[in-house]
């Protein structure tokens, strides 16, 4: 009986096979001609397109929430007291990696309640009960 070890006569005669083709995904041996994408703590620079189109997300998740509306949904009526854009402050307020935007708001519907931030976008189930000031439009922060 011949051994695991040793080929059978009939197949040493048969051409090998061809070897396995590199991966589409690198491995770090490869050269790399093009950028890649960026780890996770590098940042691109942003042009005006990606910039305007993030902007407009915002706008949409806040929706007609601006400082002096009110506004109600399932969870209650409240006022927003301050809008925030700067991501930095958000995220600390938010406690949350991506946050772009917080607002302020405080429960009108219970006495002596505390303001408090939230991140939830606007929703078909939301509605205003009163529209925002004129002169209390303005946004705390920027987006930059």
């Amino acid at each position: 009986m011949p051994s695991m070890m040793t080929l059978p006569a009939a197949m040493s005669g048969k051409p090998l096979l061809p070897l396995r083709p590199t991966p589409h995904e690198r491995d770090g041996q490869q050269p790399s001609d093009s950028g890649g994408r960026l780890h996770p703590g590098q940042h691109s620079p942003a042009d005006s397109t990606t910039l305007e189109a993030l902007r407009r997300v915002i706008d949409d998740q806040i929706g007609p929430r601006q400082p002096g509306a009110i506004y109600q949904n399932s969870d209650g009526a409240f006022e927003v007291i301050a809008l925030i854009r700067d991501p930095k402050k958000a995220r600390e307020l938010l406690k949350r990696r991506c946050a772009q935007w917080t607002l302020i708001v405080k429960d009108v519907l219970r006495p002596g309640a505390e303001p408090f931030a939230i991140g939830s976008a606007w929703t078909t189930s939301d509605y205003l009960v009163r529209e925002a000031k004129a002169a209390a439009t303005s946004a705390v922060g920027g987006m930059h």
